[in-house]
């Protein structure tokens, strides 16, 4: 199959990062752009590095038979409908998180792309980062037996220091910590979680609360959440997300299994002969350290994309599936900070 030619809608910060990270992806390249502002083919050539064309009408987009795959970058309460409509024209789908602000949207998008047989996947790209890469390998090789509880957290004051901030802010577009930003940590959760075997959340529990900084007063939600999760295998995990913070990005991880612990990218394993019990060994990797678009590692999450589409096989790690699962587990959490109760991600729908 020819290059997979995609077309962007919303030009902000993310898409310039995506028009980027196509550049070094083989079988797939950004070909047009969408934005509310119009914009001189020239200068889109000047500021990006290749040639786009530009529209300010998404159905130019969706009518245009030499574009095969929508990738969706605009704020967040735009997503469902947009992608709804992508899948319906017959076009494939790269979604930003989070894929919606809603979970009912979420199995709209879900029935529109299998009615349509596209491929779909979100961008929880941190699955193809090569610290969770590794620490997920050394889970399924067992070096730290089977995983009874974790931590996964995330660290990341966003305030008028990010160009998102203005709209971020809103209930209606942000949402919630955990929708925002925080689901990045989530889905690393049941990623960890999932190698101890298929085992599903059946209860969340969460307490949402806020900073008192007037930096952050603009927020129209909680802007930090805190969650415990119940697995129906017995096992259990936590995770926050707080976005209100005065600190650097912090992206936490603490895995405990039955034969060690892994501590960010430390390790102690009991099976491994010679490791002194008294003090962590650490494993070389790069870290997730920081919420800039430009150091998040989409480009072998693109490349996985591309060569899965091209194959006619199922995209791995972020397929709209496994996504589906990390979204009903938030909004499960952020009904139980609303309501004040346990939630059971199924109340939710299937």
């Amino acid at each position: 199959m020819s290059d997979l030619n995609i077309g962007i809608v919303g030009l902000g910060a993310v898409a310039g990062a995506h028009i980027e990270t196509f550049k070094d992806v083989t079988g797939a390249r950004v070909t047009r752009v969408c934005s509310r502002r119009e914009h001189d083919p020239a200068d889109l050539e000047s500021t990006y590095g290749l040639p786009l064309q530009a529209t300010t009408r998404f159905e130019d987009l969706l009518e245009d038979p030499d574009i095969h795959v929508i990738d969706i970058c605009t704020p967040h309460n735009l997503h469902a409908e947009q992608a709804v409509a992508a899948a319906k024209a017959g076009k494939h789908l790269i979604i930003e998180k989070p894929m919606a602000t809603n979970f009912a949207d979420c199995l709209r998008i879900e029935h529109a792309v299998q009615e349509a047989g596209v491929q779909a996947m979100v961008c929880f790209e941190c699955r193809f980062s090569a610290h969770f890469s590794l620490l997920h390998s050394v889970l399924s090789e067992g070096l730290i037996g089977d995983i009874h509880y974790a931590e996964v957290d995330y660290y990341h004051g966003i305030g008028p220091w990010y160009g998102q901030f203005p709209w971020n802010v809103k209930k209606e577009m942000g949402t919630s910590s955990l929708a925002t930003a925080g689901c990045h940590a989530l889905d690393a959760l049941l990623f960890f979680m999932g190698v101890g075997g298929p085992g599903r959340v059946e209860e969340v529990t969460s307490y949402a609360t806020r900073s008192g900084s007037e930096i952050f007063a603009p927020y129209e939600y909680p802007s930090t959440s805190s969650s415990l999760l119940r697995f129906d295998d017995g096992r259990v995990a936590k995770c926050a997300s707080v976005v209100d913070c005065l600190q650097p990005y912090y992206f936490h991880v603490h895995l405990v299994g039955s034969h060690g612990s892994i501590l960010d990218n430390k390790i102690y394993s009991h099976k491994l002969e010679g490791m002194n019990k008294d003090r962590w060994s650490e494993l070389e990797t790069s870290l997730i350290d920081s919420g800039d678009v430009s150091d998040h590692p989409y480009r072998p999450q693109f490349q996985a994309f591309a060569d899965a589409t091209s194959k006619g096989e199922p995209m791995p790690r972020t397929d709209l599936k496994t996504a589906q699962e990390t979204h009903r587990v938030m909004f499960a959490a952020d009904l139980s900070a609303t309501e004040g109760r346990s939630v059971n991600p199924s109340e939710l729908g299937a």
